[in-house]
């Protein structure tokens, strides 16, 4: 049996699996879902910041557009290492497309002017 602490609202439900994948300890259907996913294919938001040229500051905040599988992640931070941005950026503008062939966009998070 597996226990996790649900994310997906600010409840933190207490839920355990057990090996025939069901849910106890969720308060809502979406907790099981997530304790499900989270056991077979676990998936993250990737933020991070990226080089910026020209603008006020020398980093841009990012983001993933939807969760990626997290054993992908240290491949998306490499790929996010070699971008450099110029200003200015505006918020959702992409970033990186395809990131790591996962099909999931990297977008900036904030408006840099010049």
């Amino acid at each position: 049996m597996r226990e996790l602490v649900c994310i997906v609202c600010p409840r933190g439900c207490h839920m355990k699996v057990d090996d025939e994948w069901n849910v106890t300890g969720n308060t809502c259907p979406r907790g099981a879902e997530y304790a499900r996913a989270e056991l077979t294919h676990p998936t993250r938001v990737l933020t991070s910041t990226v080089r910026l040229e020209g603008g006020r500051y020398p980093r841009c905040p990012v983001k993933t557009a939807a969760p990626v599988p997290k054993e992908l992640l240290p491949r998306v931070m490499a790929a996010l290492d070699e971008v450099t941005l110029r200003a200015p950026v505006h918020v959702g503008q992409t970033v990186l497309e395809d990131v790591c062939g996962t099909g999931v966009a990297v977008v900036a998070t904030r408006e840099l002017t010049a």
